[in-house]
């Protein structure tokens, strides 16, 4: 048996309930995927990524819902030793890999205020751009189940906003253009087990403005890494508490809200508190 056969193997057996199940529930539940959707599932070259492009194409073998697609490699000026390791990894893995050059980190390196927020809208411009050239519909990125609930509380503790990271989101920029995360409902922690089980290594950060960027589960210091870490604590206390947060973004209690926003309009809940029903 090929390497790829026995990876893929792993995912619909041996992690059949944390990685697989929870992939086609998130597509299921917010209808990710529809007939005839061509979509461009952008590969990073980490851990995460990598499963969800395995995932999809496990995903077209046994789906009623036929769709296209194409599997894309934006480099943004990864050194040679990331650039081979990506390109090993999807031979190895049976990824057929679309890959184009870009200069995102030329350019972020001489900005002095927010180069990562820079560089995170750069890098999304040009997925989407690269990915309807190729008559795409959609593209889709690798982010799990910890990156939502540690957004969750990143905004509410940094950035005074209640705001979560969504399952889909239409293009703003790019008419037409749909973004979808399937690995929403999939843990860090089941990620790491299933790489760790086939023996597979992946770059886990290659930006170089960043030090310390090395192969390896573990992230870099940021504010995620404070949340990793304020989760990682409550659990201790409470074991259901990350599950907790995820459930709470799809619970919200309108009744008991001050404010919000919608359509760029805030509103409050003074706006009906005197109307009598």
């Amino acid at each position: 048996m090929e390497k790829y056969e026995e990876v893929e193997r792993s995912i619909v057996k041996k992690f059949r309930k944390p990685i697989w199940s929870k992939f086609i529930s998130a597509i299921k539940e917010y209808e990710l995927i529809k007939e005839g959707d061509k979509i461009a599932v952008c590969i990073s070259g980490g851990k995460d990524s990598v499963l969800m492009a395995k995932c999809m194409q496990q995903l077209q073998k046994y789906s009623h819902i036929h769709f296209e697609a194409e599997y894309l490699v934006m480099n943004p000026g990864y050194s040679e030793i990331n650039r081979q390791l990506i390109a090993e990894n999807a031979e190895l893995l049976n990824i057929p890999i679309k890959m184009f050059d870009t200069q995102i980190y030329d350019i972020v390196a001489n900005v002095e205020e927010t180069p990562c927020y820079l560089c995170a809208r750069m890098r999304r411009g040009y997925l989407y751009r690269y990915a309807k050239e190729l008559g795409c519909n959609k593209i889709s990125l690798g982010h799990h189940f910890d990156d939502v609930i540690e957004t969750v509380l990143m905004s509410t503790l940094y950035a005074a906003e209640f705001k979560t990271m969504m399952p889909k989101l239409k293009s703003t920029n790019h008419e037409g253009m749909e973004l979808i995360r399937p690995m929403y409902k999939v843990r860090e922690e089941d990620i790491i087990g299933w790489k760790r089980y086939n023996d597979l290594q992946f770059i886990k950060c290659a930006c170089r403005l960043t030090e310390n960027c090395v192969l390896g589960d573990d992230g870099i210091g940021s504010k995620r890494q404070e949340i990793k870490a304020l989760i990682k604590k409550l659990r201790a206390a409470n074991p259901h508490i990350d599950t907790n947060i995820f459930r709470s973004i799809h619970n919200v209690n309108l009744e008991t809200i001050i404010g919000y926003k919608k359509g760029g309009e805030h509103h409050s809940f003074l706006d009906d508190y005197d109307i009598i029903n």
